[in-house]
């Protein structure tokens, strides 16, 4: 026993020698996923505009925020399966040239509306034409959204050794909250100057940057020009994955460890989909805040749901760097998210404006950060040649719930008007969800896959 605290002494070192092109490539992630949320989360910001222009109901919004879930969960049947074919750098490419396009054609939702309202029409499916347009474009906008998270976190099981997961995870989505921050600061001005045509237009061309950067960085850590001996035995440091082939999702889906990350993101992705596209209303709706004053309280709410994002991360690998099992670290920092966002419930009663920004606030920093232990879990849990596999059976399960969670929130607000049963459901899931992760995978003991 006295042995040990000599040999962690000397591994501690061990990071800070290794060099730090891993970190470029999780900030290449964290770019894709601010990119990402940018372009999902335009409409959310132009609803109220957008509403006005065409007439939309509730229920008319709803269904094209259900096109998207739609999509995305479709997307995720065969997203991580193509990410693990392809490899990341060519499945990444090609899923952010997918959506790019998809958010660069919302702009011409006017010219090809008609026709896309032809088109559901002969499935009995009667829409206007600006909603059938924006159905069309948000479904194939899904598709393409579908692939980032896979191929994000199988970069990560890739890049990272388990110790530094949790991180990475965490500072990568944590650009999720920064595209959710730059969307209401930029899009409402863009609006006001040029119109939302060119707030679609200019958010999709942001990809094609990106896949520059991606395509003249990327490889693997053992083929990276860049990467030295000493961080690559860093990244290499845990023991190795048993050989395995490719595991089909028919396989995957027998064993406990798949339903219980799957199970989880049911139940709380669709909590970060109703913040994403109906919180604007919210602060329209109850607050009667215009479109140019509603970029202050959401950039708040995400910038603190950054803090959330790298704080949860940040605490499991500390507590696992501290001794304790990855069980114990990962189900602790999960409960203290699960228990902060249960004062949600009151943010619908509150008369202050910026009372309920400091209770979303606290929600979805505690979000992200649950979503950062979350991803990790897949990669304590399964061998990196079936990560990819095992996100993308998440991914869908999380879409499967976010459009359920649309068509909710939309009924509930046409027969209400108000959110105060939508935000009752956010105060309870993740409370649910990590109770079933514990009666599944007690001690999130590794898939057999054999």
């Amino acid at each position: 026993m006295s042995a040990l605290p000599n040999v962690r002494a000397a591994a501690a070192p061990v990071a800070e020698r290794a060099g730090r092109i891993r970190w470029t490539i999780c900030g290449l992630l964290f770019l894709a996923a601010t990119i990402n949320y940018v372009d999902r989360q335009v409409i959310g910001i132009l609803k109220p505009t957008l509403q006005a222009q065409f007439g939309w109901s509730e229920i008319d919004y709803s269904d094209i925020v259900f096109a998207f879930q739609l999509a995305y969960a479709i997307g995720f049947i065969f997203a991580g399966t193509i990410i693990d074919r392809l490899g990341i750098r060519r499945g990444f490419s090609l899923a952010l040239v997918v959506w790019s396009l998809a958010a660069m054609a919302a702009a011409e939702v006017e010219r090809f509306g008609p026709a896309a309202a032809a088109v559901l029409g002969a499935f009995g499916l009667a829409y206007s034409s600006s909603v059938a347009g924006f159905i069309a474009v948000r479904f194939l906008l899904g598709l393409g959204e579908s692939g980032n998270f896979p191929a994000a976190i199988k970069t990560v099981a890739e890049w990272f050794p388990r110790s530094e997961r949790a991180f990475a995870t965490g500072l990568f989505n944590a650009g999720t909250n920064i595209g959710a921050v730059v969307t209401p600061m930029t899009v409402p001005y863009i609006t006001a100057a040029f119109g939302w045509y060119w707030a679609f237009i200019l958010t999709g061309l942001l990809g094609f940057g990106w896949l520059v950067l991606w395509l003249l960085f990327y490889d693997r850590p053992d083929r990276h020009p860049r990467v030295g001996a000493a961080e690559l035995a860093h990244i290499q440091s845990d023991p190795p994955d048993p050989p395995a082939p490719r595991v089909p999702w028919a396989r995957l889906v027998r064993h406990r460890q798949t339903w219980s990350f799957a199970l989880a993101k049911f139940l709380t992705d669709p909590i970060w989909w109703m913040y994403l596209f109906w919180l604007p209303d919210f602060f329209s709706r109850n607050y009667g805040l215009s479109l140019l004053q509603l970029g202050p309280p959401i950039i708040i709410i995400y910038v603190i749901a950054d803090i959330g994002s790298i704080g949860g991360g940040w605490l499991s690998s500390t507590l696992i760097r501290r001794g304790w099992s990855v069980n114990a670290s990962r189900k602790t920092a999960m409960l203290a998210c699960a228990l902060a966002v249960v004062p949600i419930v009151a943010a619908a009663r509150v008369q202050s404006v910026w009372s309920a920004v400091a209770l979303i606030s606290l929600a979805t920093a505690a979000h992200q950060g649950w979503s950062a232990n979350l991803f990790t879990l897949a990669s304590d849990m399964f061998p990196r040649q079936a990560v990819g596999s095992v996100v993308g059976l998440g991914g869908m399960a999380g879409a499967v719930g976010g459009m359920l969670i649309a068509k909710v929130t939309g009924y509930l607000l046409e027969w209400t008007g108000s959110y105060t049963f939508v935000l009752m459901i956010a105060g309870v899931a993740y409370l649910a969800a990590l109770a079933l992760i514990h009666v599944l995978t007690p001690k999130l003991e590794p898939a057999r896959l054999g």
